[in-house]
Protein backbone atom coordinates (compact mmCIF):
# COMPACT_ATOMS: atom_id res chain seq x y z
CA UNK A 1 0.00 0.00 0.00
CA UNK A 2 2.82 2.18 1.06
CA UNK A 3 4.12 1.91 -2.85
CA UNK A 4 1.41 2.45 -4.22
CA UNK A 5 0.84 5.78 -2.78
CA UNK A 6 4.64 6.76 -3.20
CA UNK A 7 4.02 5.85 -7.16
CA UNK A 8 1.10 8.31 -7.36
CA UNK A 9 2.65 10.62 -5.36
CA UNK A 10 5.89 10.43 -7.60
CA UNK A 11 3.82 10.40 -10.76
CA UNK A 12 1.57 13.39 -9.62
CA UNK A 13 4.80 15.57 -9.16
CA UNK A 14 6.05 14.48 -12.71
CA UNK A 15 2.74 15.45 -14.21
CA UNK A 16 2.64 18.80 -12.28
CA UNK A 17 5.91 19.81 -13.30
CA UNK A 18 5.21 19.14 -17.14
CA UNK A 19 2.32 21.68 -16.79
CA UNK A 20 4.58 24.25 -15.34
CA UNK A 21 4.75 28.11 -17.02
CA UNK A 22 7.76 28.31 -19.27
CA UNK A 23 11.07 29.22 -18.10
CA UNK A 24 12.51 32.60 -18.76
CA UNK A 25 15.76 32.58 -21.14
CA UNK A 26 17.23 35.58 -20.81
CA UNK A 27 20.48 34.23 -22.47
CA UNK A 28 18.30 34.77 -25.93
CA UNK A 29 17.77 38.55 -25.38
CA UNK A 30 21.15 39.27 -24.44
CA UNK A 31 22.41 37.80 -27.58
CA UNK A 32 19.95 40.26 -29.54
CA UNK A 33 20.65 43.33 -27.55
CA UNK A 34 24.85 43.09 -28.09
CA UNK A 35 25.03 43.96 -31.83
CA UNK A 36 21.71 46.58 -31.20
CA UNK A 37 24.25 48.95 -29.64
CA UNK A 38 24.75 52.16 -31.24
CA UNK A 39 27.63 52.59 -33.60
CA UNK A 40 30.48 53.32 -31.63
CA UNK A 41 29.54 51.84 -28.63
CA UNK A 42 32.21 48.71 -28.10
CA UNK A 43 30.33 46.08 -25.63
CA UNK A 44 31.57 45.33 -21.80
CA UNK A 45 28.38 43.25 -20.32
CA UNK A 46 25.64 41.62 -20.93
CA UNK A 47 22.88 41.88 -18.13
CA UNK A 48 20.22 39.13 -17.87
CA UNK A 49 16.84 40.25 -16.84
CA UNK A 50 14.40 37.58 -15.39
CA UNK A 51 11.58 38.54 -13.55
CA UNK A 52 10.50 34.89 -12.59
CA UNK A 53 7.26 34.92 -14.14
CA UNK A 54 6.27 38.27 -11.98
CA UNK A 55 7.86 37.43 -8.61
CA UNK A 56 10.47 39.87 -8.89
CA UNK A 57 9.43 43.76 -8.97
CA UNK A 58 13.09 44.36 -9.89
CA UNK A 59 16.36 42.87 -11.28
CA UNK A 60 19.61 44.94 -10.19
CA UNK A 61 23.62 45.26 -10.88
CA UNK A 62 26.26 47.34 -10.35
CA UNK A 63 28.93 48.36 -12.54
CA UNK A 64 31.88 50.84 -12.07
CA UNK A 65 31.52 54.27 -14.58
CA UNK A 66 34.54 56.26 -15.22
CA UNK A 67 34.35 59.87 -15.66
CA UNK A 68 34.77 60.90 -19.47
CA UNK A 69 32.99 58.00 -21.05
CA UNK A 70 29.43 57.34 -22.46
CA UNK A 71 27.81 54.47 -21.41
CA UNK A 72 24.43 52.85 -23.27
CA UNK A 73 22.64 50.54 -21.83
CA UNK A 74 19.74 49.15 -24.14
CA UNK A 75 16.92 46.07 -23.40
CA UNK A 76 15.92 43.47 -25.86
CA UNK A 77 12.61 41.29 -25.10
CA UNK A 78 9.35 39.26 -26.98
CA UNK A 79 6.69 41.21 -28.47
CA UNK A 80 6.84 44.74 -28.24
CA UNK A 81 10.07 46.30 -28.44
CA UNK A 82 10.55 46.07 -24.68
CA UNK A 83 7.87 44.04 -23.04
CA UNK A 84 7.41 47.07 -20.43
CA UNK A 85 11.14 46.36 -19.25
CA UNK A 86 12.28 49.35 -17.52
CA UNK A 87 15.93 50.48 -17.18
CA UNK A 88 16.72 52.67 -14.76
CA UNK A 89 20.61 54.11 -14.19
CA UNK A 90 21.35 55.02 -10.44
CA UNK A 91 24.64 56.97 -9.19
CA UNK A 92 26.92 56.03 -6.07
CA UNK A 93 23.72 58.01 -4.22
CA UNK A 94 20.90 56.17 -5.38
CA UNK A 95 20.12 58.96 -7.47
CA UNK A 96 18.04 58.24 -10.29
CA UNK A 97 20.44 60.03 -13.30
CA UNK A 98 18.08 58.16 -16.15
CA UNK A 99 15.30 56.24 -16.89
CA UNK A 100 14.12 54.00 -20.60
CA UNK A 101 10.67 55.45 -19.20
CA UNK A 102 9.75 59.26 -20.64
CA UNK A 103 6.43 60.40 -20.58
CA UNK A 104 4.81 57.17 -20.24
CA UNK A 105 6.76 56.05 -23.49
CA UNK A 106 9.28 53.38 -23.65
CA UNK A 107 12.46 53.33 -25.31
CA UNK A 108 15.20 50.21 -25.75
CA UNK A 109 17.69 52.09 -24.85
CA UNK A 110 19.30 54.95 -22.38
CA UNK A 111 23.01 56.59 -23.00
CA UNK A 112 24.65 58.63 -19.89
CA UNK A 113 27.66 60.42 -19.95
CA UNK A 114 29.43 60.11 -17.02
CA UNK A 115 30.36 63.11 -15.13
CA UNK A 116 31.37 61.46 -11.88
CA UNK A 117 33.77 57.81 -11.48
CA UNK A 118 31.81 55.43 -9.10
CA UNK A 119 29.40 52.33 -8.61
CA UNK A 120 26.38 52.68 -10.20
CA UNK A 121 23.44 50.56 -10.44
CA UNK A 122 21.05 49.58 -13.36
CA UNK A 123 18.28 48.03 -12.30
CA UNK A 124 15.27 46.43 -14.35
CA UNK A 125 11.81 47.29 -13.72
CA UNK A 126 8.43 45.45 -15.32
CA UNK A 127 5.32 48.29 -15.91
CA UNK A 128 2.79 45.94 -17.43
CA UNK A 129 5.05 43.47 -18.68
CA UNK A 130 3.97 39.96 -20.49
CA UNK A 131 6.85 37.81 -20.16
CA UNK A 132 8.93 39.14 -17.48
CA UNK A 133 12.25 37.86 -19.21
CA UNK A 134 14.81 39.61 -21.30
CA UNK A 135 18.40 40.56 -21.68
CA UNK A 136 20.30 43.87 -21.69
CA UNK A 137 23.66 45.08 -22.57
CA UNK A 138 26.20 47.76 -21.48
CA UNK A 139 28.56 49.39 -23.98
CA UNK A 140 30.94 52.47 -23.26
CA UNK A 141 32.66 54.84 -26.19
CA UNK A 142 34.93 57.80 -25.07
Amino acid sequence: MKKALFTFFVAGLFLMAGTASAQCNPEQYTNTCIPKLASGFNFLKSYKIDGQAGAKTKVEYSYVFTKGTQYMINVCATGDATDGIIVSLFDSNRNQVASSKINNQFISAIAYPCNTTGIYYIQYTFDKSAEFCGGSALGFKR
